[in-house]
C-alpha cells in the first residue's frame, strides 16, 4: 500500500475547494496552517505535500501538482491593499504576515506598476493597527474578504486586477508543492478528483464558511464561483513565471527555478 502522504494545508475559504474532500481521502493525512506555515513545514520536511504561496516555490526543489492551483483572472476580493490615500502617495505600506506571494506580488506592482517605492513593515492582520502606523496596508484570504463594506474612508485595491493591468495574465498564489518522488500519480489525480468535487460544491462550502448569514453566505459564493480559479493550465503558468521573474527583478526572490511538474 502507498504510504499516506503528509499534507499541510490552507484554512483559508480560498482553499476549500481544494482540501475538503480530502481530509477523507485514502492517501492523504491532513494538517492546516496559515499559507507561511505551509512553506515552512515543507522546506524543514515536516510534510512531503504543502499549499504554499506560489513565490515559496523558488526556495527548494519542488514539483507542482498539475493542473490544480488557486488563483485568478482578474479580481481576486482576497488579496488586497486597503489605502487612505491614492496609491501613488503611498509612503509607508503595514504587510499582512500570513502569505509571502502577496508582499512579493505588492513589492512587484509598486516597483512596476504604481511607481512608488514606500517604506514596507510586516504586521499581524489587524486592519486598524496596520493603519494607525501606515498609508496603506496589505491583506489576504479572510481578512481581506471580510472587510467588507469597506470603510468610506478607505479604498481597496484589488492585486488580482492590478496584476491583470500590468500583464494580461492569470496570477497563481498558491499551488500544491512537494518534494520529488513523494507523491504518485494515482495521488495527483486524487488531488485533481478532490478540486473537482470541492468547486461542484462550493455554494456549499460557501455556506458553511458563513455561519448561518445569508449575506455574507451570498458573497462567498460569489467568491468561490466567480473570483477564484482552481485550474494550472499554460496561462496560469504563463503568469507564474512572468510573477518569478518580476519578483527577481524587485529583489523579492533570488533567483529562479523551472517550473516542474510530478507526471
Amino acid at each position: 500500500m502507498t504510504e499516506a502522504v503528509r499534507v499541510s494545508a490552507v484554512s483559508f475559504l480560498n482553499a476549500r475547494p481544494l482540501v475538503d474532500g480530502l481530509v477523507d481521502t485514502p492517501g492523504f493525512a491532513v494538517e492546516f496552517d496559515l499559507p507561511s506555515v505551509c512553506a515552512e513545514r515543507l522546506h524543514r520536511h515536516d510534510v512531503d505535500l504543502g499549499l504554499i504561496p506560489a513565490i515559496e516555490y523558488l526556495r527548494g526543489d519542488y514539483r507542482l501538482v498539475p493542473d490544480v492551483a488557486i488563483g485568478s483572472d482578474g479580481p481576486i476580493l482576497s488579496v488586497a491593499v486597503f489605502t487612505r490615500v491614492p496609491m501613488s502617495q503611498v509612503r509607508r505600506l503595514a504587510l499582512d504576515t500570513s502569505s509571502r506571494t502577496s508582499v512579493a506580488l505588492t513589492r512587484v506592482l509598486c516597483a512596476t506598476l504604481w511607481r512608488i517605492t514606500p517604506e514596507m513593515f510586516a504586521a499581524p492582520p489587524d486592519l486598524s493597527r496596520m493603519l494607525a502606523n501606515a498609508d496603506a496596508a496589505l491583506l489576504i484570504g479572510d481578512p481581506a474578504l471580510d472587510t467588507w463594506p469597506v470603510p468610506a474612508d478607505l479604498e481597496k485595491v484589488d492585486l488580482g486586477a492590478a496584476w491583470q493591468a500590468l500583464t494580461g495574465l492569470p496570477f497563481v498564489y498558491a499551488a500544491w508543492a512537494g518534494h520529488p518522488g513523494c507523491v504518485s500519480a494515482a495521488q495527483v489525480i486524487a488531488l485533481a478528483a478532490a478540486r473537482d468535487r470541492g468547486v461542484a460544491d462550493s455554494q456549499r462550502l460557501a455556506a458553511a464558511a458563513a455561519g448561518g448569514d445569508p449575506t455574507r453566505a451570498a458573497l462567498y459564493g460569489r467568491y468561490l464561483r466567480d473570483n477564484l480559479r482552481y485550474g494550472f493550465g499554460s496561462r496560469e503558468r504563463a503568469g507564474l513565471e512572468r510573477f518569478h521573474a518580476l519578483a527577481v527583478e524587485v529583489g523579492a526572490a533570488e533567483g529562479l527555478r523551472p517550473l516542474r511538474f510530478y507526471p
